[in-house]
Protein backbone atom coordinates (compact mmCIF):
# COMPACT_ATOMS: atom_id res chain seq x y z
CA UNK A 1 0.00 0.00 0.00
CA UNK A 2 1.68 3.38 -1.55
CA UNK A 3 1.40 6.26 0.49
CA UNK A 4 1.92 9.07 -2.04
CA UNK A 5 -0.47 11.98 -2.54
CA UNK A 6 -1.96 10.65 -5.68
CA UNK A 7 -2.38 7.21 -4.68
CA UNK A 8 -3.32 7.16 -1.56
CA UNK A 9 -5.84 9.60 0.14
CA UNK A 10 -7.08 8.04 3.06
CA UNK A 11 -3.51 6.93 5.17
CA UNK A 12 -2.69 10.83 6.06
CA UNK A 13 -1.82 9.98 9.94
CA UNK A 14 2.07 9.57 7.85
CA UNK A 15 1.97 12.48 6.08
CA UNK A 16 4.27 15.13 7.12
CA UNK A 17 3.31 18.29 8.40
CA UNK A 18 5.61 20.98 9.89
CA UNK A 19 6.03 24.56 10.87
CA UNK A 20 9.70 25.36 9.87
CA UNK A 21 12.38 23.36 7.50
CA UNK A 22 15.34 22.05 7.66
CA UNK A 23 17.90 24.23 5.87
CA UNK A 24 21.39 25.27 5.46
CA UNK A 25 23.09 28.65 5.40
CA UNK A 26 23.64 28.99 1.77
CA UNK A 27 19.85 27.55 1.11
CA UNK A 28 18.35 30.34 3.78
CA UNK A 29 19.99 33.14 1.99
CA UNK A 30 21.80 36.46 3.96
CA UNK A 31 18.38 38.28 4.18
CA UNK A 32 17.48 38.38 8.20
CA UNK A 33 14.08 39.58 6.96
CA UNK A 34 13.21 36.62 5.20
CA UNK A 35 9.33 35.64 4.39
CA UNK A 36 8.24 31.98 3.68
CA UNK A 37 5.16 30.56 2.24
CA UNK A 38 3.69 27.59 3.76
CA UNK A 39 1.83 25.12 1.92
CA UNK A 40 0.91 21.93 4.01
CA UNK A 41 0.77 18.95 1.74
CA UNK A 42 1.43 20.97 -1.02
CA UNK A 43 3.78 18.06 -2.75
CA UNK A 44 5.13 14.87 -3.05
CA UNK A 45 8.78 13.99 -1.21
CA UNK A 46 11.61 13.29 -4.30
CA UNK A 47 12.58 10.22 -2.20
CA UNK A 48 9.94 8.44 -0.65
CA UNK A 49 7.17 10.06 -2.79
CA UNK A 50 4.69 11.27 0.92
CA UNK A 51 3.09 14.72 1.07
CA UNK A 52 4.94 17.17 2.94
CA UNK A 53 4.26 20.60 3.97
CA UNK A 54 6.34 22.53 1.29
CA UNK A 55 7.92 25.87 2.17
CA UNK A 56 8.99 28.82 -0.28
CA UNK A 57 10.77 31.14 0.03
CA UNK A 58 13.43 34.18 -2.10
CA UNK A 59 17.17 33.84 -0.58
CA UNK A 60 18.06 37.74 -1.34
CA UNK A 61 17.64 40.03 -3.63
CA UNK A 62 18.61 39.50 -7.02
CA UNK A 63 17.92 35.95 -6.41
CA UNK A 64 15.98 32.93 -7.57
CA UNK A 65 12.84 31.35 -5.34
CA UNK A 66 13.67 28.59 -3.83
CA UNK A 67 11.98 25.46 -2.39
CA UNK A 68 12.33 22.24 -0.14
CA UNK A 69 12.20 19.35 -2.31
CA UNK A 70 12.10 16.15 0.14
CA UNK A 71 10.45 15.64 3.41
CA UNK A 72 12.20 16.32 7.09
CA UNK A 73 11.93 12.33 7.90
CA UNK A 74 14.23 11.79 4.18
CA UNK A 75 16.89 14.86 5.37
CA UNK A 76 16.92 13.73 8.94
CA UNK A 77 17.80 9.94 7.87
CA UNK A 78 20.57 11.55 5.48
CA UNK A 79 21.37 14.95 8.10
CA UNK A 80 21.11 17.02 4.72
CA UNK A 81 19.52 20.24 3.51
CA UNK A 82 15.98 19.98 2.51
CA UNK A 83 16.64 21.86 -0.59
CA UNK A 84 20.16 21.29 -1.75
CA UNK A 85 20.35 17.67 -0.33
CA UNK A 86 24.18 18.52 0.85
CA UNK A 87 25.29 17.81 4.13
CA UNK A 88 24.11 19.96 7.31
CA UNK A 89 27.48 19.74 9.05
CA UNK A 90 30.33 19.59 6.36
CA UNK A 91 28.22 21.15 3.29
CA UNK A 92 29.62 18.01 1.21
CA UNK A 93 27.75 15.60 -1.01
CA UNK A 94 26.46 12.55 0.64
CA UNK A 95 28.91 10.26 -1.16
CA UNK A 96 31.64 12.33 0.30
CA UNK A 97 30.39 12.44 3.56
CA UNK A 98 30.01 8.74 3.78
CA UNK A 99 33.04 8.27 2.33
CA UNK A 100 34.99 10.23 5.21
CA UNK A 101 32.85 8.95 7.92
CA UNK A 102 33.61 5.29 6.05
CA UNK A 103 28.95 4.92 6.20
CA UNK A 104 27.57 2.17 4.33
CA UNK A 105 23.49 3.33 4.19
CA UNK A 106 22.12 1.11 1.94
CA UNK A 107 18.73 2.34 2.49
CA UNK A 108 15.55 0.51 0.58
CA UNK A 109 14.45 1.56 -2.81
CA UNK A 110 11.19 -0.75 -2.98
CA UNK A 111 8.04 0.60 -2.25
CA UNK A 112 6.77 -1.79 0.58
CA UNK A 113 10.33 -1.85 2.13
CA UNK A 114 10.79 2.13 1.75
CA UNK A 115 7.15 2.32 3.43
CA UNK A 116 7.91 0.17 6.60
CA UNK A 117 11.47 1.84 6.83
CA UNK A 118 10.07 5.18 7.56
CA UNK A 119 7.51 4.04 10.00
CA UNK A 120 10.94 2.66 11.88
CA UNK A 121 12.45 6.00 11.40
CA UNK A 122 9.31 7.97 12.22
CA UNK A 123 9.18 6.46 15.35
CA UNK A 124 12.32 6.98 16.63
CA UNK A 125 13.25 10.54 15.29
CA UNK A 126 9.97 10.95 17.52
CA UNK A 127 11.20 9.20 20.56
CA UNK A 128 14.58 11.32 20.25
CA UNK A 129 12.83 14.80 20.01
CA UNK A 130 14.19 15.30 16.19
CA UNK A 131 16.98 17.08 17.32
CA UNK A 132 19.26 13.94 16.19
CA UNK A 133 20.33 13.02 12.76
CA UNK A 134 18.68 9.19 12.06
CA UNK A 135 20.12 6.30 10.23
CA UNK A 136 23.76 4.99 10.12
CA UNK A 137 24.61 9.07 10.72
CA UNK A 138 24.30 9.38 13.88
CA UNK A 139 26.31 6.43 15.06
CA UNK A 140 29.40 7.70 13.20
CA UNK A 141 30.16 11.09 14.61
CA UNK A 142 34.10 10.77 14.74
CA UNK A 143 35.94 13.53 12.57
CA UNK A 144 37.61 12.77 9.29
CA UNK A 145 40.64 14.59 7.50
CA UNK A 146 38.65 14.03 4.29
CA UNK A 147 35.94 16.05 6.10
CA UNK A 148 38.06 18.62 7.55
CA UNK A 149 39.78 19.07 4.63
CA UNK A 150 37.13 19.45 1.98
CA UNK A 151 34.86 20.98 4.96
CA UNK A 152 32.93 24.00 2.78
CA UNK A 153 31.16 25.91 6.22
CA UNK A 154 31.50 29.54 4.81
CA UNK A 155 28.03 30.18 2.77
CA UNK A 156 27.81 30.28 -0.94
CA UNK A 157 25.67 32.45 -1.80
CA UNK A 158 26.35 32.07 -6.00
CA UNK A 159 24.52 28.64 -5.68
CA UNK A 160 21.33 31.05 -5.65
CA UNK A 161 21.46 32.99 -8.46
CA UNK A 162 18.63 32.80 -11.03
CA UNK A 163 19.15 30.46 -14.11
CA UNK A 164 20.04 30.73 -17.47
CA UNK A 165 17.52 32.87 -19.43
CA UNK A 166 16.97 30.14 -22.17
CA UNK A 167 15.30 33.34 -24.40
CA UNK A 168 18.78 35.21 -24.33
CA UNK A 169 20.67 32.10 -25.33
CA UNK A 170 18.87 32.18 -28.76
CA UNK A 171 19.13 36.40 -29.23
CA UNK A 172 15.06 36.62 -28.54
CA UNK A 173 14.96 38.07 -24.98
CA UNK A 174 13.07 41.53 -24.83
CA UNK A 175 12.84 42.02 -21.07
CA UNK A 176 16.56 43.90 -21.01
CA UNK A 177 17.21 44.69 -17.24
CA UNK A 178 14.11 43.55 -16.10
CA UNK A 179 14.96 39.89 -16.62
CA UNK A 180 14.64 38.01 -13.73
CA UNK A 181 17.01 35.34 -15.08
CA UNK A 182 20.74 35.76 -16.15
CA UNK A 183 22.06 36.61 -19.15
CA UNK A 184 24.85 33.95 -19.40
CA UNK A 185 26.23 31.43 -22.04
CA UNK A 186 24.82 28.26 -20.56
CA UNK A 187 28.26 25.47 -19.40
CA UNK A 188 29.04 23.01 -22.00
CA UNK A 189 26.03 20.50 -21.74
CA UNK A 190 28.71 17.61 -22.71
CA UNK A 191 30.14 18.76 -18.72
CA UNK A 192 29.57 16.02 -15.97
CA UNK A 193 28.93 18.44 -14.19
CA UNK A 194 25.94 19.79 -15.77
CA UNK A 195 23.86 16.85 -15.55
CA UNK A 196 23.01 16.21 -11.81
CA UNK A 197 19.93 14.13 -10.24
CA UNK A 198 18.14 14.50 -6.87
CA UNK A 199 17.90 10.69 -5.88
CA UNK A 200 21.10 10.17 -7.06
CA UNK A 201 22.84 12.98 -4.45
CA UNK A 202 20.26 11.82 -1.88
CA UNK A 203 21.39 8.02 -2.32
CA UNK A 204 25.71 8.86 -3.26
CA UNK A 205 25.74 7.02 -6.25
CA UNK A 206 26.66 8.53 -9.67
CA UNK A 207 27.08 12.40 -8.15
CA UNK A 208 29.32 14.21 -10.90
CA UNK A 209 30.19 16.80 -7.79
CA UNK A 210 30.94 14.25 -5.44
CA UNK A 211 33.28 12.45 -7.89
CA UNK A 212 35.17 15.21 -8.48
CA UNK A 213 35.82 16.20 -4.84
CA UNK A 214 37.07 12.90 -4.07
CA UNK A 215 39.51 12.88 -7.27
CA UNK A 216 41.19 15.82 -5.55
CA UNK A 217 41.33 13.82 -2.44
CA UNK A 218 43.41 11.33 -4.21
CA UNK A 219 45.56 13.91 -5.41
CA UNK A 220 46.73 15.55 -2.86
CA UNK A 221 50.20 15.84 -1.80
CA UNK A 222 52.33 13.44 0.70
CA UNK A 223 54.36 14.06 3.27
CA UNK A 224 58.01 12.44 2.17
CA UNK A 225 60.45 11.78 5.13
CA UNK A 226 63.76 13.47 4.76
CA UNK A 227 66.90 11.21 3.61
CA UNK A 228 68.74 11.71 6.97
CA UNK A 229 68.15 8.62 9.51
CA UNK A 230 69.14 10.67 12.45
CA UNK A 231 66.21 13.02 12.09
CA UNK A 232 63.34 11.65 14.83
CA UNK A 233 61.32 14.82 15.24
CA UNK A 234 58.25 16.26 14.15
CA UNK A 235 57.23 19.65 13.79
CA UNK A 236 53.34 20.55 14.80
CA UNK A 237 52.22 24.14 13.77
CA UNK A 238 48.57 25.76 14.62
CA UNK A 239 49.15 25.08 18.55
CA UNK A 240 46.23 27.03 20.24
CA UNK A 241 46.43 27.79 23.78
CA UNK A 242 44.11 25.51 25.22
CA UNK A 243 46.50 22.56 23.43
CA UNK A 244 49.02 21.30 26.34
CA UNK A 245 51.48 18.63 26.35
CA UNK A 246 49.40 15.99 27.31
CA UNK A 247 47.10 16.57 24.77
CA UNK A 248 50.02 16.10 22.18
CA UNK A 249 51.62 13.27 24.07
CA UNK A 250 48.08 11.04 24.88
CA UNK A 251 47.79 11.62 20.69
CA UNK A 252 51.26 10.54 19.49
CA UNK A 253 52.00 8.15 21.80
CA UNK A 254 50.22 5.58 19.83
CA UNK A 255 52.63 5.52 16.92
CA UNK A 256 55.54 5.00 19.42
CA UNK A 257 57.68 5.87 22.48
CA UNK A 258 57.76 9.85 22.82
CA UNK A 259 61.21 11.08 24.47
CA UNK A 260 60.02 14.84 24.46
CA UNK A 261 57.49 17.38 23.56
CA UNK A 262 58.84 21.01 23.28
CA UNK A 263 55.91 23.49 23.38
CA UNK A 264 56.76 27.17 21.76
CA UNK A 265 53.54 28.91 22.99
CA UNK A 266 54.71 32.94 21.25
CA UNK A 267 54.83 30.90 17.78
CA UNK A 268 52.18 28.58 18.49
CA UNK A 269 53.89 25.31 17.67
CA UNK A 270 55.80 22.36 18.94
CA UNK A 271 58.43 19.76 18.34
CA UNK A 272 57.43 15.94 19.13
CA UNK A 273 60.67 13.92 19.51
CA UNK A 274 60.63 10.21 19.12
CA UNK A 275 62.73 7.17 20.56
CA UNK A 276 63.38 5.20 16.64
CA UNK A 277 63.01 6.74 13.37
CA UNK A 278 59.92 4.09 12.51
CA UNK A 279 57.77 5.88 15.06
CA UNK A 280 58.48 9.05 13.96
CA UNK A 281 57.76 7.94 10.12
CA UNK A 282 54.47 6.33 11.55
CA UNK A 283 53.66 9.50 13.21
CA UNK A 284 54.11 11.27 10.60
CA UNK A 285 51.82 9.06 8.39
CA UNK A 286 49.27 8.81 10.53
CA UNK A 287 48.78 12.17 11.29
CA UNK A 288 49.78 14.10 8.12
CA UNK A 289 46.81 16.55 7.14
CA UNK A 290 44.36 14.44 9.75
CA UNK A 291 45.66 15.93 13.69
CA UNK A 292 42.46 17.26 15.35
CA UNK A 293 42.67 18.29 18.51
CA UNK A 294 40.00 20.35 20.63
CA UNK A 295 38.59 21.40 17.29
CA UNK A 296 41.79 23.05 15.70
CA UNK A 297 43.17 21.72 12.61
CA UNK A 298 47.20 20.91 12.87
CA UNK A 299 49.57 21.24 10.65
CA UNK A 300 52.41 18.10 10.78
CA UNK A 301 55.98 18.14 9.62
CA UNK A 302 59.07 16.32 9.51
CA UNK A 303 61.41 18.88 12.27
CA UNK A 304 65.06 19.44 10.71
CA UNK A 305 68.73 18.66 12.13
CA UNK A 306 70.25 20.68 14.44
CA UNK A 307 71.86 23.78 12.51
CA UNK A 308 70.58 22.61 9.36
CA UNK A 309 68.89 24.76 6.79
CA UNK A 310 66.72 22.33 5.21
CA UNK A 311 64.64 18.85 6.29
CA UNK A 312 67.37 16.30 6.56
CA UNK A 313 70.75 18.30 6.54
CA UNK A 314 73.68 17.37 8.71
CA UNK A 315 75.97 20.51 8.26
CA UNK A 316 76.04 23.76 10.21
CA UNK A 317 74.96 26.90 9.19
CA UNK A 318 77.12 29.35 7.19
CA UNK A 319 79.85 26.95 6.44
CA UNK A 320 78.39 25.22 3.61
CA UNK A 321 80.92 24.81 0.58
CA UNK A 322 79.88 26.01 -2.75
CA UNK A 323 81.67 25.48 -6.42
CA UNK A 324 83.49 28.26 -7.70
CA UNK A 325 81.74 30.68 -10.01
CA UNK A 326 83.85 31.37 -13.28
CA UNK A 327 84.93 34.65 -14.43
CA UNK A 328 84.94 36.86 -11.31
CA UNK A 329 87.77 39.37 -10.81
CA UNK A 330 90.64 38.86 -7.69
CA UNK A 331 89.78 39.83 -4.46
CA UNK A 332 90.37 43.33 -4.01
CA UNK A 333 93.11 44.83 -1.60
CA UNK A 334 92.07 45.69 1.78
CA UNK A 335 90.49 49.15 2.90
CA UNK A 336 92.63 51.59 4.55
CA UNK A 337 90.52 53.92 6.54
CA UNK A 338 93.15 56.49 6.92
CA UNK A 339 94.46 56.81 3.08
CA UNK A 340 96.08 60.29 3.85
CA UNK A 341 97.34 59.74 7.33
CA UNK A 342 95.06 62.37 8.96
CA UNK A 343 95.39 60.89 12.14
CA UNK A 344 98.91 60.88 12.71
CA UNK A 345 99.98 57.39 11.78
CA UNK A 346 103.52 56.98 11.31
CA UNK A 347 104.46 56.89 7.61
CA UNK A 348 105.18 54.30 5.82
CA UNK A 349 108.05 53.85 3.49
CA UNK A 350 107.47 54.62 0.05
CA UNK A 351 110.32 52.39 -1.43
CA UNK A 352 108.68 49.24 0.11
CA UNK A 353 106.82 46.50 -1.09
CA UNK A 354 103.56 46.35 0.72
CA UNK A 355 102.20 43.12 1.67
CA UNK A 356 99.27 41.68 0.42
CA UNK A 357 96.18 41.56 2.42
CA UNK A 358 95.21 38.24 4.09
CA UNK A 359 92.83 36.00 2.01
CA UNK A 360 94.64 37.08 -1.17
CA UNK A 361 96.21 35.16 -3.88
CA UNK A 362 97.29 38.41 -6.15
CA UNK A 363 99.63 41.53 -4.69
CA UNK A 364 97.84 44.90 -4.49
CA UNK A 365 98.19 46.75 -8.21
CA UNK A 366 100.56 49.55 -8.05
CA UNK A 367 101.02 52.58 -10.46
CA UNK A 368 104.36 52.25 -13.43
CA UNK A 369 107.26 54.36 -12.71
CA UNK A 370 108.18 57.67 -14.05
CA UNK A 371 110.90 57.83 -16.90
CA UNK A 372 113.53 60.62 -16.26
CA UNK A 373 114.00 63.34 -17.03
CA UNK A 374 114.96 64.12 -20.86
CA UNK A 375 113.94 61.29 -21.71
CA UNK A 376 111.11 60.12 -23.99
CA UNK A 377 108.09 57.73 -22.78
CA UNK A 378 108.91 54.38 -24.22
CA UNK A 379 105.93 52.81 -26.65
CA UNK A 380 104.42 53.62 -29.82
CA UNK A 381 103.56 56.82 -30.81
CA UNK A 382 102.18 58.92 -33.48
CA UNK A 383 104.41 60.22 -36.21
CA UNK A 384 102.90 63.79 -36.02
CA UNK A 385 102.52 63.71 -32.16
CA UNK A 386 105.98 62.91 -31.21
CA UNK A 387 108.18 65.58 -29.17
CA UNK A 388 111.69 64.94 -28.49
CA UNK A 389 112.26 66.50 -24.73
CA UNK A 390 115.59 68.95 -24.32
CA UNK A 391 117.45 69.93 -21.12
CA UNK A 392 116.89 73.57 -19.31
CA UNK A 393 120.57 74.26 -20.67
CA UNK A 394 119.71 73.89 -24.45
CA UNK A 395 116.59 76.48 -24.44
CA UNK A 396 116.88 79.92 -25.89
CA UNK A 397 115.41 82.50 -23.87
CA UNK A 398 113.23 84.96 -25.96
CA UNK A 399 112.05 88.05 -25.04
CA UNK A 400 108.61 88.81 -25.80
CA UNK A 401 107.67 92.91 -26.46
CA UNK A 402 104.74 94.13 -24.45
CA UNK A 403 102.60 95.61 -27.37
Amino acid sequence: MSMSKSANTYNRQNWEQSDFPLLCQTCLGDNPYIRMLKDSYGDECKVCLRPFTVFRWCPGARMRYKKTEICQACAQIKNVCQTCLLDLEYGLPVQVRDHGMNVKDNLPQSDVNKEYFLQNVDNQLASSGKTEPGGAVGKAQAPSDVLMRLARTTPYYKRNRPHVCSFWVKGECKRGEECPYRHEMPTDPTDPLSKQNLKDRYYGSNDPVADKMLKQVSEMPQLTAPEDQTITSLYVGGVEGDINEKDLRGHFYQFGEVNSIHLVPAQKCAFINFTSRHSAEQAASGSFNKLVLKGHRLKVLWGKGQGSSGAGGGGKTGERSLPPVPGLPAALPAFDPDPFNLHGAPPTDPKATPTPPRGSSNPPLLPPPLPPLGTATPGPHHPLLQVDLLPLSMMATVDCPLP
